[in-house]
């Protein structure tokens, strides 16, 4: 057993790891975003851009519009939601009626292959889809006119199985809203970054999963991973395990978030936590050695001396804050963050308790439905049957 004294000097060694990281994260993103761009002159494929949707996200029609405006030669749009009732359909409408130079297509319905709704939508999509190139994207994505030029730059290295973006939040009117937006630049895009840095891109991101037909026939089609928690975290693991390699765009999207309550905003949180924790255990336990508010807090309040408790906290400030700054505000021009920057310590206390919530749930509410995940599957939470 350790002693008291043991105790507190493992603490004050641990409680450095987040600015180990913090300082990591920021030479790995002075690294990604100096790197040169793809060469892509004259490559440039005829794409399927599939949108799976359900429901209304907001401003859905700024978002669906933004893929219309690409400058880019030859792509087709496939819309595809569950039913003839989905509210996003009279928006999707309306885009086909404000864009007719574009090919777009709504399809209503798909083959129920599992549990997942979107994936079910995929297959279908990915069928229907006429060009061998796919940009996957989720509903509530938005994105600048050199997106798909960006994003299809990369295959023109056949080594390239797949190609994600990194994202950033425009929060709706409410702190929780703003501590989701905040979290993506800051926080979320830092980590990618760095496993980049580590050479360990094992995944896709669902703000932009690209691919093509014959990478997809290699791994079984979206057919095998229907009953998937995290289908774009098994898109690229299994298309790396084949010995492909995943792209990250330097160019990055933008994510709509509603204006959700404090409540709410944790709770979808939680369930992205919950994505890491049940795709990379290891990597979901390691975060909590990210966590410097925590950490400097701890030190401080047990460190030896007020120059030592100072320094821990400081460091935080300084070394949390010059993460943020380069990755955010320089890499990826977030201009909320910059507005919002010192409110980045209320974020950190805030993530502190998604990060330990996700490690006592296995039960998610997601677009409606509530689900229980075992493993890395699904499973949907029966609704209880009076008796008598």
């Amino acid at each position: 057993m350790l002693n008291w004294l043991q105790l507190r000097h493992l603490i004050l060694l641990i409680a450095l790891a987040p600015l180990g990281y913090y300082t990591f994260a920021s030479i790995a993103a002075l690294r990604f975003f100096t790197k040169r761009r793809h060469e892509t002159e004259g490559f440039a494929p005829p794409v399927s851009i599939l949108k799976p949707v359900r429901g209304l996200d907001p401003e859905a029609y700024e978002n669906f519009s933004s893929f219309c405006r690409l400058h880019y030669p030859c792509y087709e749009i496939i819309f595809n939601v569950a039913d003839e009732h989905d509210a996003a359909i009279p928006v999707i409408e309306q885009i086909i009626r404000d864009f007719p130079d574009r090919q777009i297509r709504l399809l209503i319905g798909a083959e129920r292959l599992g549990v997942s709704n979107k994936v079910n939508k995929l297959s279908r999509m990915v069928d229907e889809a006429q060009y061998e190139y796919l940009v996957i994207s989720d509903s509530d994505i938005r994105v600048t006119d050199g997106y798909l030029r960006s994003v299809i730059a990369p295959f023109s290295n056949p080594k390239i199985g797949a190609v994600t973006c990194l994202y950033r939040g425009i929060p709706g009117s409410s702190v929780g809203s703003e501590f989701e937006a905040l979290g993506n630049s800051s926080d979320f895009d830092a980590g990618v970054i760095s496993a980049w840095q580590l050479g360990m891109v094992n995944f896709t991101l669902g703000a932009t999963m690209a691919t093509t037909k014959r990478c997809l026939r290699k791994i079984g089609g979206f057919e095998n991973l229907a009953d998937q928690f995290t289908d774009d975290y098994e898109l690229g693991n299994r298309l790396t395990a084949l010995g492909y390699k995943v792209a990250i765009s330097k160019q990055p999207v933008e994510t709509v978030y509603p204006a959700h309550s404090l409540r709410e905003a944790f709770r979808h949180q939680v369930r992205w936590a919950l994505t890491i924790r049940h795709s990379t255990p290891a990597g979901h336990l390691g975060l909590i050695f990210t966590q410097g508010l925590f950490w400097s807090i701890l030190a401080a309040c047990i460190a030896h001396s007020g120059w030592l408790a100072a320094g821990y906290i400081c460091g935080y400030l300084l070394l949390r804050g010059v993460m943020a700054w380069t990755v955010g505000v320089w890499g990826m021009k977030d201009s909320f963050l910059k507005t919002r920057f010192w409110l980045l310590p209320a974020r950190d206390a805030w993530a502190f308790f998604v990060l330990l919530s996700s490690f006592l749930t296995r039960r998610i509410e997601w677009r409606g439905v509530e689900y229980y995940i075992r493993g890395k599957e699904l499973i949907p939470v029966q609704p209880r049957t009076a008796r008598g």
